[in-house]
C-alpha cells in the first residue's frame, strides 16, 4: 500500500509537472515570442509602406526645375513564395535565373529574411508595371509597392540639384527613418535640403487571400497612417539665366557664378561640362554614372563651382588693393614702374606692355603686374609691425574675411575651402624664418599656392560690389512657400569684411570702372549699363592659362555679379569677359545686342579642337 500511495504522488507530480510545462509554453507563445502570431498575420496581411511625394523645386520665377514621375518596386516576402515557376518568372521581368538566384538570397540574408519584404526589382516604369501586374496573381509572394522618381523638365543645373540615390547601409543604420531601398538626396540641394524635401512615410495594412491578392484594407484603414508630402522649394535660380549660362559655356571646361549681391542669392551656377540630369533617374543611373565616371578630359561629375580651385590670377588684385588702401601704404595717386615686369625681381612677375608708371585706377584698368607687387611689398613690409609674420598674418586675416581659403557656408553640398597660404605653410617649404615678402611676391597678383573656388571668385565681386557686406550666397530662398523658415534664417545676416570704409571701396570700383571704359574689358560694354569687371589671367603650370573675369552691373545699386573661370583659355577678355557681359545683358535686358559675340561664345569650342587626332596620333613619329 505505501508503494502505490508513494506511486500516486509521483505520477500526480509527473501531470503536474507536464500541465506546467504546456502552461508555460502556452504564455511563452502567446504573450512572450510573437514569431506565430506575426505568421498569421504574414498570412492575411500586408504592410505596404506608402512613400511620400516628394518636395518639387522651382526657380525664383516660380518655374518648374524638379518634378515627380510615378514608378513602382517589385517586393518580394520569400516565405510566401510557393510553387514558383522560376523560368516562366524570369521571362516576365526579363531577367537570368543567376539574377533571380543573387536576388533571393540577398532577401533572405541579413538585414532581411525570410519573414522580412524586400525589395527584388526597383523603379520599374509605368509600362513595366502594368505588364507586371495583369500577371503578378500567378506568383504568391510578390506584390508591387509604388513611388516617385525625379522628372527634369529642363536638362540643366545638374549639380546645383543633385541627384537621388539609394541609402546606404551606413545611412540605414545611423538614421532609423531609412530602410534598405529607400532613396535619398545624394549630392545638390537634393542632399542638403532632404529633410524638408523627403516629407514622412506612411503605412497602409492591406488584408490578402491565399492566393497574394488584395482583398481591401484592414478594418477600413482605421490603423493605417498617411504619408505627409515632402515641402516644396523655391530656389533662387533663374532659369532662363541657368540655360543661357550653360549654352554659352558648352564645350568649354570651368564654372560661372552669378549672384545678387544685395541678397546674396544665386542667380546661376554652372558647371561646365554638364550632363542632363534626367541621366541619373532611375535603373539607368549606375550605368550613365559608369559612363560619364570614364570622361577623363571633361570630368562632367566634378562640380567645379564649389569644388575646383583656382588661382584668382589678376582679379585678386581689386584685394590687393583695398588691403593696400586700407594699411596706409598706398594712396589713389601711388605711383609704381613697370618695366614689363616687376623691376627689383628682375622683370618677374611679369607684365605685358602698357604706359608706365600708373597710379591706382590706371594699374586697375590695366591690370599691371609690377603695380600690385609693389603694394604687396609694401603690405608686408610695413614698418608699423616690424615682424614679416605679423604683417602677414594680418595680411591673411583680411583676405579670409572676404571669404577666401574659407567655405563661405552656401546650402550648396561639398563647398571646399581653396587656400589663402599659411605661416605654418611657409615655414615648412621654406624654413622658419628663412622667407620675406620677394620670396613670395607672386601671392600679390593671386598667384602661387594661392586658390579659390568660382563661388568664392563670384561672392569676391558681390562683397565689392556691396563696398564691404555680404550675406552668405545660397540657392534657396522659400521652403513650403515659406521664406521665413527657420532654416533659411543665416542667410539674413548682413556679414562685414575687416575692411568697411566705402571710400576705399569707391577707389577700387572706379578702377573697375576704368577697366570697361578704356583697359582690358574695353571691347566688352553695354550699351546703356555701366559696369565694373577685372579681367584675369590665371597662370596654369600644367597648360595653357586660365581665362578669368570678375564683374558687377549696374555700377549704381549693382543687381547682378558674375565670376567666371575657363581653363586653358587664354585671356579674361577673350573667353571669360564676354561669357559674363552676355549673362549680364541677358539678366537687365532680356536681350542680347551682341549676336555676333554670342553667337561666337556658343559656336566656341575649348574641348574636342585640342583634342588630338587618333589617326594624326598613330602617325607621329
Amino acid at each position: 500500500m505505501n508503494q502505490l500511495s508513494e506511486r500516486k504522488y509521483i505520477i500526480m507530480g509527473v501531470i503536474i509537472l507536464i500541465g506546467l510545462i504546456y502552461i508555460f509554453r502556452l504564455f511563452y507563445i502567446q504573450v512572450i515570442d510573437d514569431s506565430y502570431k506575426l505568421d498569421a498575420r504574414n498570412q492575411a496581411f500586408r504592410y505596404n509602406t506608402e512613400f511620400p511625394v516628394r518636395g518639387y523645386i522651382y526657380d525664383r520665377n516660380n518655374k518648374l526645375l524638379v518634378y515627380n514621375e510615378a514608378a513602382y518596386d517589385l517586393m518580394v516576402l520569400p516565405k510566401k513564395i510557393k510553387n514558383l515557376d522560376t523560368m516562366d518568372f524570369c521571362n516576365l521581368l526579363g531577367i537570368t535565373k543567376d539574377a533571380f538566384i543573387k536576388k533571393m538570397k540577398k532577401a533572405v540574408q541579413s538585414p532581411n529574411s525570410p519573414r522580412k519584404q524586400s525589395i527584388f526589382e526597383k523603379q520599374l516604369s509605368p509600362k513595366e508595371y502594368a505588364s507586371l501586374q495583369e500577371r503578378l496573381y500567378r506568383f504568391p509572394g510578390f506584390y508591387v509597392q509604388s513611388r516617385t522618381l525625379r522628372k527634369y523638365p529642363k536638362k540643366i543645373a545638374a549639380h546645383m540639384l543633385g541627384y537621388i540615390g539609394e541609402a546606404s547601409k551606413e545611412t540605414t543604420e545611423k538614421d532609423p527613418y531609412y530602410n534598405e531601398g529607400d532613396y535619398l538626396g545624394i549630392s545638390g540641394i537634393e542632399k542638403t535640403y532632404e529633410k524638408a524635401l523627403r516629407g514622412k512615410k506612411g503605412m497602409h495594412i492591406m488584408m490578402v487571400d491565399v492566393h497574394n491578392r488584395e482583398k481591401g484594407s484592414y478594418m477600413n484603414g482605421l490603423y493605417d497612417t498617411m504619408a505627409i508630402p515632402g515641402k516644396p522649394l523655391t530656389s533662387t535660380i533663374d532659369r532662363d539665366l541657368q540655360e543661357y549660362a550653360e549654352l554659352l559655356m558648352q564645350n568649354k571646361i570651368g564654372s560661372v557664378v552669378a549672384i545678387d549681391p544685395s541678397t546674396g542669392e544665386i542667380l546661376s551656377i554652372v558647371t561646365s561640362p554638364t550632363y542632363d540630369p534626367n541621366l541619373f533617374v532611375g535603373r539607368a543611373r549606375n550605368k550613365n554614372y559608369g559612363l560619364l565616371s570614364q570622361d577623363s578630359i571633361g570630368k562632367p561629375l566634378f562640380n567645379r563651382s564649389t569644388m575646383a580651385s583656382y588661382p584668382p590670377g589678376s582679379t585678386f588684385k581689386l584685394v590687393m588693393a583695398l588691403i593696400g588702401l586700407h594699411e596706409g601704404v598706398l594712396t589713389p595717386s601711388t605711383r609704381y614702374p613697370c618695366a614689363r615686369g616687376y623691376p627689383p625681381l628682375g622683370g618677374r612677375p611679369k607684365c605685358h606692355p602698357h604706359p608706365s608708371p600708373q597710379d591706382l585706377v590706371g594699374a586697375i584698368g590695366t591690370s599691371c603686374n609690377s603695380y600690385f607687387s609693389f603694394v604687396f611689398k609694401s603690405v608686408i613690409d610695413d614698418k608699423k609691425y616690424n615682424n614679416t609674420y605679423k604683417a602677414y598674418a594680418n595680411w591673411r586675416d583680411i583676405a579670409v574675411s572676404f571669404c577666401l581659403g574659407t567655405k563661405t557656408g552656401s546650402d550648396l553640398a561639398n563647398e571646399l575651402r581653396g587656400n589663402v597660404p599659411s605661416i605654418k605653410y611657409y615655414d615648412k617649404v621654406f624654413g622658419k624664418g628663412s622667407w620675406k615678402a620677394s620670396t613670395v611676391i607672386s601671392l600679390g597678383i593671386g598667384q602661387a599656392e594661392m586658390g579659390i573656388t568660382p563661388l568664392q571668385n563670384a561672392n569676391l565681386v558681390a562683397i565689392i560690389a556691396n563696398k564691404g557686406w555680404y550675406y552668405t550666397p545660397h540657392i534657396v530662398k522659400a521652403i513650403g512657400g515659406n521664406p521665413n523658415d527657420t532654416l533659411l534664417d543665416r542667410f539674413k545676416v548682413k556679414h562685414n569684411t575687416m575692411i568697411t570704409d566705402t571710400n576705399i571701396y569707391n577707389e577700387v570700383i572706379k578702377g573697375m570702372a576704368k577697366a570697361v571704359e578704356s583697359g582690358t574689358a574695353g571691347a566688352l560694354k553695354i550699351d546703356g549699363i555701366p559696369y565694373g569687371a577685372k579681367t584675369g589671367t590665371a597662370q596654369n603650370p600644367h597648360g595653357k592659362d586660365h581665362s578669368v573675369f570678375v564683374c558687377f552691373a549696374p555700377l549704381d545699386n549693382p543687381k547682378i555679379a558674375v565670376g567666371i573661370l575657363i581653363e586653358n583659355a587664354g585671356f579674361g577678355s577673350t573667353w571669360a569677359g564676354p561669357i559674363a557681359r552676355l549673362m549680364m545683358e541677358k539678366y537687365l535686358k532680356g536681350k542680347i545686342t551682341r549676336p555676333d559675340l554670342e553667337k561666337r561664345m556658343i559656336e566656341g569650342d575649348l574641348i574636342h579642337k585640342t583634342k588630338p587626332n587618333p589617326v594624326e596620333t598613330k602617325r607621329r613619329p
